[in-house]
């Protein structure tokens, strides 16, 4: 918690507004918009950055795809917050997630590389930070997130130019 905003788990309100956040990006080709019902799906792996007067500034999620891998997917901040740490608090509040639930390290695909460096990401030298047998399972997934870390050709387009970043917990 800050002087002037706090983090906190999302509720099912909160999904207007981080489909709000998320649309300009989008526009830009900088997150990938999804269909309303999958963020009620995965809306207990988001964080929820709220100003004091209670305005949803911010969002982040944190979504576990192995054992010991997840990756924080949908960060996004308010125009106006911009610069003022509600990235910042939002990536560390999901890296002690991580930890919380065990994962070991920590995925995300971005244009923001030195935001990220600024965290303890590395942009991955080797691309294939699963072995073959965990690849082999990810390839069921549905979820078009695992498909980008993997960098499957079907999800190419939406990935051109984004960095694939891990962090080691």
């Amino acid at each position: 918690m800050t002087s002037t905003f706090s983090i906190r788990p999302a509720r099912t309100g909160d999904v207007a507004a981080i489909k709000r956040l998320v649309a300009p990006l989008a526009e830009q080709r900088i997150l990938m918009a999804k269909e309303t019902v999958a963020y009620y799906e995965s809306l207990q792996e988001f964080r929820i950055a709220e100003s004091s007067d209670g305005e949803v500034i911010g969002c982040g999620a944190l979504h576990v795809m192995w054992e010991d891998l997840a990756e924080v997917r949908t960060l996004a901040a308010e125009d106006s917050w911009r610069g003022k740490g509600v990235g910042h608090v939002l990536v560390q509040q999901l890296l002690e997630d991580a930890r919380a639930l065990g994962v070991a390290r920590v995925f995300c695909l971005t244009f923001e590389v030195d935001f990220f460096k600024r965290h303890g990401f590395e942009v991955m030298a080797d691309q294939t930070a699963v072995d073959p047998q965990v690849y082999s399972e990810l390839l069921r997934s549905h979820d078009e997130g695992v498909a980008e870390f993997l960098d499957l050709a079907r999800v190419k387009p939406n990935t051109l130019g984004n960095t694939r970043m891990i962090k080691v917990l």
